[in-house]
């Protein structure tokens, strides 16, 4: 990684790339500290002393919301909407025809998003100031939460739009490069308070060690989930169209082992993690019962958080993949897997290996997002990095560098005279 990164600085255009992402990287980081107007960030510390929705929405947002700045929201709205395009992309014959249209279908698409975006970041930026954080606000007005409203909801939209301006003239996809400085933005304190605890004794050294060796071996396992995949092979027959021939050649079909990415475990911490969040606000013995079942490392909380990772792994991949359009696509060209008649027997032969695939994907991701959680209650030491924040690091990682290889790969071709 370090001699792509060398190699991609000597090329101007690369490098000029690289600059301006770490230059937009500098700016979400100002923006990060930037305090919303009518807000007291010290009243805000109770809501995330304990994990919770809100310390969730905290990790995507790289701190920001613990201290209620303009950026507090993050970029979750934007990652909302885009989730719920692309359910309604398979349910709505309307968006279903527009991702069928190439490029402006996708542009179309695009745009809805972000006027999804704008509603989601209104609905949110609403229920934060006015409901959950309201007792935060120093002069509760109209005139005060429409401010704070404003803000909070101008902070999402400039993400969104500084996430797309990198993928623009940057480096890598933007959304989840802001996502990605975000939460490597918390590695610091981290690391200043994991060494003052092993300055004071509180830390042993020997768990510490062990503890990184573990947790170095939690990031290989996720960069053999993120590159690993079943490549199918594929046979395309010979046809005749006009005077020219086509086809007669070989390829694949490249199906990754986690095709739901970490879609299932933002899902399921958010879907278990809401419980915990609402008792919060009941005072009552059975609140505080239902709080500590639902507390992150309790029994309870994480059988249900590897089942509900199982269950979203599989859902989403379902609507995303569907075995008989690919199917049905091959045949229209003449394609077949060798061994297999094409149609409905190719379907079921993907979709078995699709189902296995995601098996392995949702075991994976199930044992990677646990076993943070497990460290800490084990060794009383507090991890950096939780589930989500590996897996989303880490992908993020293998996607930029691949896609500057790509970059070193289209100006250093010379051709097959030379």
């Amino acid at each position: 990684m370090l001699e792509t990164m060398r190699d991609a600085w000597k090329i101007k255009e690369l490098r000029q790339r690289i600059l301006f992402t770490l230059a937009m990287f500098v700016v979400y980081r100002l923006g990060a500290h930037v305090p919303v107007p009518g807000v007291d960030p010290t009243r805000l510390a109770e809501f995330f002393q304990d994990d919770n929705l809100f310390g969730l929405f905290n990790v995507f947002a790289g701190g920001a919301l613990a201290n209620f700045t303009i950026f507090a929201m993050g970029i979750m709205p934007y990652i909302n909407a885009s989730i719920i395009m692309q359910l309604l992309t398979v349910v709505v014959p309307r968006f279903e025809q527009l991702a069928k249209e190439g490029e402006e279908g996708r542009k179309k698409l695009s745009q809805f998003t972000r006027y999804g975006t704008i509603v989601l970041a209104l609905i949110q930026a609403t229920g934060m100031s006015v409901g959950i954080f309201g007792a935060a606000v120093i002069a509760p007005g109209f005139f005060t939460y429409t401010v704070i409203i404003i803000t909070l909801t101008a902070g999402t939209a400039f993400l969104m739009w500084l996430g797309e301006l990198i993928t623009e003239r940057g480096v890598g996809n933007g959304i989840s490069l802001v996502i990605f400085a975000g939460i490597v933005s918390q590695f610091g304190p981290g690391m200043l308070r994991t060494i003052e605890l092993t300055r004071l004794g509180e830390l042993n050294i020997f768990t510490l060690l062990v503890t990184i060796i573990i947790v170095l071996a939690l990031i290989v396992g996720i960069i053999a989930l993120e590159v690993g995949q079943r490549r199918i092979p594929v046979q395309y027959a010979k046809r005749v169209v006009g005077r020219k021939m086509y086809g007669g050649q070989s390829t694949h079909i490249p199906l990754k082992v986690n095709q739901a990415g970490v879609i299932p475990v933002i899902f399921a911490s958010a879907l278990l993690m809401l419980p915990a969040t609402i008792t919060q606000f009941i005072n009552h013995p059975a609140a505080r019962f239902f709080e500590g079942m639902f507390r992150e490392g309790a029994p309870l909380y994480t059988i249900l958080y590897v089942l509900l990772i199982f269950f979203f792994a599989f859902f989403y991949t379902a609507i995303q993949f569907d075995p008989l359009k690919i199917a049905g696509d091959m045949k229209k060209y003449g394609g077949f897997i060798p061994g297999l008649r094409p149609g409905r027997p190719t379907a079921e032969f993907i979709g078995r290996i699709s189902g296995r695939l995601t098996l392995a994907g949702a075991l994976a991701l199930a044992l990677i997002a646990v076993m943070p959680v497990l460290l800490q209650n084990a060794f009383r030491i507090d991890i950096i990095f939780g589930g989500i924040g590996m897996i989303i690091v880490v992908g993020v990682v293998l996607e930029t560098t691949k896609q500057i290889e790509s970059h070193m790969l289209m100006r250093s071709y010379q051709g097959f005279m030379k």
